[in-house]
């Protein structure tokens, strides 16, 4: 996309560049691309797109041999329909494995990684506010036992979790950065390790089986560890054969599901780090996982360009097993009344699934560009998609049918 286009837009008017849905159902690519004065039709870029298009495997040809046990839904739904475009909110991607960088808190609030900052972009006021600056120096402003007082020089974001008016964000030598939202400073830094190469892949805020307020990280170092938010004191720390690349706690903070530099997953028990059951059937690095809301059933995403879905009452063989286009299935979100599931590729394509229909119906939708993360709103009414792109870069927001009339 990059080399293909020019920077035909002022970068000092970026508002006007935005694309509303009046817009686009007048014609406007939902990206402004204008494909009437470029060399090539949207069509055919989208051919050579999926012709050229390298998916990243750790295990050879992995994407190709996973299709043939795959569940056949069917498109053209339209589930959520497209609210905006905005071409003003920059979202990037430190780590090209990791794309959990954008939650939204509310139908207009949305968090995000853009370069060094992290940022709260506000639909309604229309205007972007830094939350923490990681291009200086990051230390604590308050005092907790373990909390590496000296903080961090310039740490680079490699993930994020924005809940219950937390922020966690981890970093590429191993940090943990925690930040309330309504206060200023940073509560609590943490180094995973020393060690080299020991990214902090996954961040999961969370309530525990008895209620309190946990955070969970999920790291390079084969560790995951459960940290207790209150006090930020570490409660568990729990050491597995492969690098962690995400943990995903149940809804009832009993049960986590682990995947990483392995084919195969892991059910566990949250109290002690036993493993409850395994997770056979994908055949190369998983980087995705999350819960639906009924705490029976969680998906995971591999490289092989598969989501499979799992039932905790058995786990011998996926629920459903939900094939991408282009690439690894990267981020994976439910819905939180647990009508839908949405998973990202690498890149182009947002998947949206009717769970009540076991899967079998889906909206896809279809741009250009790198995905930095995605997120259901709380009430369901939004979804947001991070677009990383040199310049088509941006937030969108897309809006559920049963509201869309009244949001347009």
């Amino acid at each position: 996309m990059d080399n293909m286009m020019n920077e035909e837009e002022d970068e000092n008017d970026l508002y006007s560049n935005d694309t509303t849905a009046a817009q686009a159902l007048d014609g406007k690519d939902i990206q402004g691309i204008p494909w009437d004065v470029l060399s090539i039709t949207r069509e055919n870029y989208r051919k050579n797109r999926l012709q050229s298009y390298k998916n990243f495997e750790n295990i050879p040809n992995s994407g190709q041999a996973s299709g043939k046990d795959c569940t056949n839904s069917e498109k053209g739904s339209s589930f959520y329909m497209f609210k905006k475009n905005f071409r003003s909110v920059k979202s990037t991607i430190p780590h090209f494995q990791l794309r959990d960088l954008v939650w939204a808190t509310s139908n207009h609030d949305v968090y995000l990684m853009s370069h060094y900052s992290i940022t709260h972009w506000s639909s309604l006021t229309r205007s972007v506010n830094e939350v923490l600056n990681l291009a200086g120096h990051v230390a604590p402003s308050e005092e907790h036992p373990g909390s590496l007082l000296e903080g961090f020089t310039k740490p680079q974001g490699t993930t994020l979790a924005v809940k219950y008016g937390m922020v966690v964000a981890g970093g590429l030598s191993g940090e943990l950065i925690c930040k309330h939202l309504d206060r200023p400073g940073v509560s609590f830094c943490y180094r995973i390790t020393c060690e080299g190469k020991a990214i902090t892949k996954a961040v999961d805020i969370h309530k525990s089986s008895s209620g309190a307020l946990h955070f969970m990280a999920s790291s390079n170092d084969c560790g995951v560890r459960n940290f207790d938010m209150e006090r930020y004191q570490l409660v568990h720390h729990f050491h597995y054969p492969w690098p962690v690349n995400r943990s995903s706690v149940s809804p009832d903070g009993k049960l986590v599901a682990i995947v990483g530099d392995d084919p195969d997953g892991l059910l566990v028990d949250s109290n002690n780090g036993e493993t409850v059951g395994k997770l056979n059937g994908h055949l190369d690095y998983s980087f995705a996982s999350a819960w639906h809301p009924n705490g029976v059933t969680f998906a995971t995403g591999n490289q092989d360009k598969t989501c499979r879905v799992w039932d905790v009452r058995n786990l011998s063989e996926s629920v459903a097993v939900l094939k991408g286009n282009l690439g690894a299935i990267r981020s994976i979100r439910f819905s939180s009344d647990g009508q839908y599931m949405a998973m990202s590729e690498p890149a182009d394509f947002v998947h949206i699934y009717d769970t009540n229909t076991g899967y079998s119906k889906k909206q896809e939708i279809d741009f250009f560009g790198e995905i930095s993360g995605i997120s259901f709103s709380p009430d369901t009414e939004s979804l947001f998609i991070g677009i990383w792109d040199r310049s088509y870069g941006s937030l969108m927001e897309y809006t559920r049918a049963s509201v869309a009339g009244s949001a347009l």
